[in-house]
């Protein structure tokens, strides 16, 4: 399985039967080393929440491949109007796909989406734990810390995406307890360095675990498991 980490919170996924890409904001996104006609034969998009830099490309992705849109209830009534291929969660819910297994996951943040001039409700934000091939990837979404990650370390994860950027999520400090709470095999830090008011270290944090091996991913590099 091959995970790639494309800057901000975009996770791509390439494995057996899916190729997946979580909060696919890449048009804007300064630090994504692709463009979206760069991304081919896409089988699901993740949403963590409908800020326009985790929504991003969703729509354009899922019309042009047909890919699945796995999101919140709000996100995909919202998205029903793009004629897509939607599956809908809610927090707390798993569900078998051909692929594996997938859980939503809380996630303390907020959430809305611009339609034009009106801003719509998002719904609940959330993260993914994401099972494929008996490996299990989780991708925080954007979030606080919270003790609810304590309840994850129990899933045994293998890789775990968390943000480090402050101010609209975790900041290193806080990152570094959520670990400890998870206690994944390999943690990635994302969701820092995109706009100023995020600028963090990764290396810094590297520094800082104790308890899993971390991996600083340059924008577009992947990780094999």
């Amino acid at each position: 399985m091959k995970v790639q980490y494309l800057g901000h919170s975009v996770v791509l996924i390439e494995s057996r039967g899916i190729k997946a890409i979580i909060d696919p904001f890449i048009s804007g996104n300064p630090n994504c080393p692709v463009n979206v006609d760069d991304l081919k034969d896409i089988t699901h998009v993740f949403v963590t929440h409908g800020h326009g830099d985790h929504l991003g490309n969703t729509m354009e992705i899922a019309q042009k491949w047909g890919a699945m849109v796995i999101c919140n209830f709000e996100i995909g009534n919202y998205l029903t109007k793009f004629d897509l291929n939607i599956h809908t969660m809610h927090i707390g819910g798993r569900v078998s796909f051909d692929f594996g297994k997938v859980k939503m996951t809380p996630a303390l943040h907020g959430s809305g989406i611009y339609d034009g001039e009106e801003f719509k409700c998002g719904g609940n934000p959330c993260g993914f734990l994401i099972e494929i091939e008996n490996k299990k990837i989780y991708h925080a979404g954007d979030t606080g810390l919270t003790l609810d990650m304590k309840l994850l370390e129990e899933e045994n994860i293998d890789l775990a995406f968390i943000p480090i950027g402050g101010n609209y999520t975790m900041d290193i400090d806080d990152a570094v307890r959520a670990v400890d709470f998870i206690k994944p095999k390999t943690v990635v830090p994302m969701h820092y360095d995109t706009f100023p008011v995020i600028k963090a270290d990764p290396f810094e944090f590297e520094k800082k675990v104790r308890k899993a091996k971390v991996k600083v991913l340059s924008f577009g590099e992947s990780i094999e498991l």
